[in-house]
């Protein structure tokens, strides 16, 4: 026997599940931490709340950019997140602009915010155009929804010109204009892919090459290391060279790990190590999902089983006994007296990334200046620190944390991201960063990389998942108008010969 009601239940499930599964949400692993935290004093590691979850030539031949004014053009630090002052529109507005190699769209505020002092206001800009289409970024922290235009944008430390780019005007968001930065909107500098609605959106920098004939290669220095996140002075800044490397912002050689994937900035690490300690794991796990440089991420980020591994080893090495476990979570500050810093009790952390020479690797080394950060002080006898490495479910991200140590080279060109000290990662006279190599890769696997399915794949499966969802649901309209009661014979519809019975037992 055939029931309606059955029928209507089992239509209205299928019916959820393919709404459900038609939303394709993709997330940028943006990061951004204020630092603003309410601490109690009478807890030796005070509880902390937070808003957020935790943010080779001097010139061309061409003449389009000179490399040295474009020293120093950021401002902020890890924690606020680095920024670069940009001008928009026609006459141009002034607006603060978060750099971020994690995410591939330029968007700004175009209304106001409760967190934001200025916003670009399109209706002043006698060359902004719509395009009367709608984008959304979902970010693993924070969204925006706003409207895509394209205006004429100039940077005033940075290459001579003007160029006309694709802007998204945010008018709404959550979670991402947040206390205590001083931004208004971001920079996306990762590859099209990346880019919302889609690909054919093209991202900021590859509009600049295109426009400008300048080198397709830019680079970071970051030079927040060792600054405390709630700090009132002049954040120390930094500098995003666009068109080459300034050999002043680095030390040594650069050291080159090619880009597996051209989405994020994908690379590929081989092991962890703590002190001198391998953790032994598979590469697989360190590049589970994927592993990426990412600026717009605070932390160095790692996934769950390697952030486990990370800890166990640390506070083996740590010589702290019973230490907090609300500090490696990310929950708790661990305080010293003042003047008493920490770092000596804490080892070194070792990245080994694969070299262009596939057999060969390099390491990145971070002291612990770099991952024990100070974050503020207590009735001025109290230093208090905060892990700088969080556990990840997508990916491992190498962040502020890390990138804060080394001169950063995202040669597009050569499809590599390059690696060399930096001159500003210095904390107390020392460095706090250190680079090796090169060491042969044969004791690991040829090719560590996660081959997660990308978007274009995902396009097509949620296409065919819903053509499957769209047959499944005439099936189901059939069943409910046709007669939901057993017939006799005659060529009436019986239990044996029913759809439900043959098609959709």
């Amino acid at each position: 026997m055939v029931h309606c009601g059955n029928s209507a239940m089992l239509w209205a499930f299928v019916l959820a599940f393919c709404f459900k599964m038609s939303k394709c949400y993709y997330t940028i692993p943006l990061k951004i931490y204020t630092g603003e935290f309410n601490i109690s004093t009478a807890l030796d590691l005070p509880r902390t709340q937070t808003s957020s979850n935790l943010l080779s030539l001097a010139s061309d031949p061409a003449g389009i950019v000179n490399f040295l004014d474009m020293v120093n053009n950021l401002q902020g630090d890890s924690g606020r997140g680095y920024y670069m002052e940009m001008s928009l529109g026609t006459p141009g507005q002034m607006l603060n602009i978060l750099v971020d190699t994690g995410s591939s769209n330029f968007a700004v505020a175009a209304s106001p915010h409760a967190y934001i002092t200025h916003y670009f206001d399109t209706a002043l800009s006698s060359t902004y155009q719509s395009t009367g289409r709608e984008v959304a970024v979902r970010y693993t922290q924070g969204n925006w929804k706003g409207d895509l235009g394209t205006d004429r944008v100039s940077i005033p430390k940075g290459p001579n010109g003007t160029v006309t780019i694709n802007i998204a005007a945010i008018l709404s968001s959550e979670g991402f204009f947040l206390p205590g930065v001083n931004w208004q909107g971001i920079l996306g500098l990762a590859y099209p892919m990346l880019s919302r609605p889609d690909s054919s959106v093209e991202p900021f920098f590859n509009s600049v090459v295109r426009q400008m004939g300048i080198p397709n290669i830019f680079s970071l220095q970051m030079c927040g290391a060792g600054m405390s996140a709630s700090s009132t002075a002049n954040p120390p800044g930094g500098s995003l060279v666009l068109g080459g490397a300034e050999p002043t912002l680095y030390r040594g050689s650069v050291w080159y790990t090619p880009v597996k994937e051209e989405w994020y900035y994908q690379v590929e690490v081989l092991k962890l190590e703590v002190g001198d300690q391998n953790l032994n794991l598979d590469c697989r796990e360190y590049n589970m999902d994927k592993a990426i440089v990412d600026s717009g991420t605070t932390l160095l980020r790692l996934p769950v089983n390697v952030f486990n591994a990370v800890v166990e080893a640390i506070s083996r090495a740590s010589m702290i006994q019973d230490f907090s476990s609300g500090f490696w979570g990310g929950t708790k500050l661990a305080c010293w007296m003042k003047g008493e810093t920490p770092w000596r009790f804490f080892p070194k952390l070792s990245i080994y990334l694969r070299a262009t020479n596939t057999s060969q690797s390099f390491r990145l080394t971070i002291l612990s200046q770099l991952y024990i950060q100070p974050i503020t002080d207590v009735d001025g006898t109290l230093d208090c620190f905060r892990f700088g490495i969080s556990s990840s479910s997508n990916g491992l991200v190498i962040g502020a944390t890390v990138m804060e140590g080394f001169y950063v080279v995202f040669d597009r060109a050569q499809k590599r991201v390059g690696f060399a000290l930096s001159t500003c990662a210095v904390v107390g006279g020392e460095a706090v960063s250190e680079m090796a190599g090169p060491f042969s890769s044969s004791d690991v696997a040829a090719d560590c990389a996660a081959s997660g399915v990308k978007e274009p794949l995902l396009w097509v499966l949620s296409c065919a998942l819903m053509a499957v969802c769209a047959v499944v649901l005439l099936i189901l309209l059939l069943l409910l108008v046709l007669p939901c009661r057993r017939r006799g014979r005659g060529g009436e519809i019986t239990d044996e010969s029913s759809l439900v019975r043959n098609r959709i037992k």
